[in-house]
């Protein structure tokens, strides 16, 4: 059986570091997995494999975040399942734009977190419920998409591990 693995393309400004708090995998995991590579030397476009996560090419969930419509859409196989309303970030607390991978989920995170925590693939930052339903529509939170707790618990049920996460204006 093949191994698929998450290949993490290092953005400009990256450090190796960064990308081990990033995806919450430990900086000497990352060096291991990536014997080739000179850890103290790392450059924009360099391919770099994160250890125990899988390849999102694999997974025929993605979902798709429009900051503008402040909604998520769920995709299977690039066919639109669901929508659902969110929240996102405030000024000075803007919601980063790019494409990440949903890399854990912890539920009942608690707090203003609601019922459910899904991280990105970008430290302090995921998807996760709210213990304030009224603030879903608005740009509210610290950068982080919020959803109404049935919906977070919905949408974490159906998506696995390594599910893409594209966020756009």
């Amino acid at each position: 059986m093949e191994v698929f693995r998450l290949i993490h393309t290092v953005k400009p400004g990256e450090t190796l570091a960064q990308i081990s708090r990033d995806y919450r995998t430990p900086l000497p995991a990352i060096i291991q997995a990536n014997p080739m590579i000179n850890p103290n030397v790392i450059y924009p476009g360099q391919s770099i494999v994160i250890p125990g996560l899988p390849d999102p090419n694999t997974i025929p969930f993605q979902i798709d975040v429009s900051l503008s419509s402040r909604s998520l859409s769920l995709l299977k196989d690039g066919v639109l399942q669901k929508q659902y309303p969110i929240a996102v970030g405030r000024i000075l607390h803007g919601t980063p734009v790019g494409s990440f991978i949903i890399i854990n989920k912890a539920p009942n995170p608690g707090g203003p977190f609601g019922t459910m925590w899904m991280s990105l693939s970008k430290q302090h930052y995921g998807i996760h419920g709210t213990n304030d339903p009224s603030s879903i529509g608005k740009a509210v939170s610290r950068g982080c998409i919020r959803m109404y707790n049935h919906d977070v618990e919905e949408l974490a049920a159906i998506v696995p591990i390594g599910t893409l996460v594209t966020i756009h204006p």
